[in-house]
């Protein structure tokens, strides 16, 4: 038994191994996106976060040698703005009218010729209803979107199993 798991731990180790392509991530006029934070001063930060992200999704997933160039044209976060009463401060509400959404404009390369291209719209209507599901600590303020990239890499550009 602990042959198998031991053989299954290596397969997957060397399938992570062999997986180690680049995302190259743009965010195009970032001051105009609909809701990228909670705060002005969140939105260089959330970025950051989006962006390191989508290059850990590339490094898993895509093959040695491929490049995916992501341009990020709006970011919706999920829920929504609210105002605390008696107090000046503002706290996000999760809404299932609110889901998160992104705009984006893709083009994967392998060896310098363009294999895949397109321009979306991410969301995930049934963020709110993923419950055990959901992968991310509730504590990770873009567990949201974080999931809803991870779903959408997949199907876009991680490798198909037999």
């Amino acid at each position: 038994m602990q042959s198998i798991v031991a053989a299954a731990l290596m397969s997957l180790f060397a399938a992570a191994a062999s997986a180690a392509g680049t995302v190259n991530v743009t965010f195009v006029d970032p001051d105009k996106f609909f809701d990228a934070g909670n705060s002005k001063q969140d939105v260089p930060t959330n970025l950051k976060e989006i962006e390191q992200h989508l290059k850990a999704l590339g490094q898993r997933y895509l093959p040695d040698g491929q490049v995916l160039n992501i341009s990020v044209l709006d970011v919706d976060l999920a829920g929504y703005m609210k105002p605390l009463s008696g107090s000046a401060r503002e706290v996000r509400v999760s809404s299932s009218a609110d889901w998160p959404r992104f705009n984006l404009r893709y083009g994967l390369e392998s060896n310098g010729q363009q294999i895949k291209s397109g321009e979306e719209v991410v969301k995930d209507m049934n963020y709110g209803r993923h419950g055990q599901t959901q992968i991310y600590s509730s504590r990770d303020p873009l567990r949201h979107e974080k999931q809803m990239l991870d779903q959408w890499f997949n199907a876009r550009f991680a490798p198909k199993q037999p």
